[in-house]
């Protein structure tokens, strides 16, 4: 941004200057995801330059703005403080036609649409793949949920204790004969998931620039946390 003041080249402040030097300036995203699995990836992309929007209902707003320690001003927690860094907030009800026109518009600007709700949902609002697609070829859209977007338990809920125990590490981290516990963080298949979520999304921007062509990278909780002990699933 170019401000006209100050002793920096053309006016352009320092900050300024060093947010275009990120490796992701220039790149938006949409994060419609609520508390942790998806989410997080958009918190790193945030970090890294791109401008990431979020998406919340207007009645009450993502639920992880209620989770945890309250701020002493009482307006927040600690959780959503952190976990929402880096994301301009915005309310938007995708259950409402108007909303899901706006919505349509939004992507349509886009390069990366992050979601985490039950597989189907995006489709029963007429937000699915094909839609979006259409507004936009190049659109990159990440879809975390317990167990992917196929297979038999699509359309189960998944949370990160359930993917624990469903990937084995709740097992690993007991002891023989007692029951298992949780292993590290309670959300530790959340932010594993993200992780991937991320990376995918990195490899499909870079295929877009290649071709244009947008992707859609799914990932079930279970699978990052399964995937971290492959070694101890093949002895």
């Amino acid at each position: 941004m170019k401000t006209g003041a100050g002793n920096q080249p053309g006016g352009e402040r320092p900050d300024d200057a060093s947010e275009k030097s990120l490796p992701l300036s220039g790149i938006r995203v949409i994060d419609v995801g609520t508390f942790l699995a998806g989410p997080y990836a958009a918190s790193i992309m945030g970090e890294f330059g791109a401008e990431v929007l979020k998406i919340e209902h207007p009645v009450g707003g993502d639920p992880m703005r209620h989770f945890g320690m309250i701020t002493k001003r009482g307006d927040a927690t600690l959780a959503w403080l952190s976990e929402a860094r880096n994301k301009k907030s915005v309310t938007l009800d995708l259950r409402r036609p108007r909303g899901v026109d706006l919505f349509i518009k939004l992507i349509s600007k886009a390069d990366v649409l992050v979601e985490n709700f039950r597989p189907g949902t995006m489709e029963d609002w007429g937000l699915g793949w094909d839609v979006l697609s259409a507004a936009n070829p190049g659109l990159v859209m990440l879809r975390v949920s317990g167990y992917g977007q196929t297979g038999p338990y699509r359309h189960l809920p998944g949370f990160a204790h359930i993917a624990h125990a469903i990937g084995g590490l709740s097992y690993l981290a007991g002891f023989p004969g007692e029951t298992p516990v949780v292993p590290g963080t309670a959300p530790l298949g959340d932010y594993m998931s993200s992780l991937y979520g991320l990376i995918g999304v990195l490899m499909a921007l870079r295929y877009k620039a290649r071709t244009g062509i947008g992707q859609v990278i799914d990932i079930g909780i279970y699978e990052a946390v399964f995937r971290h002990l492959d070694e101890l699933a093949a002895s």
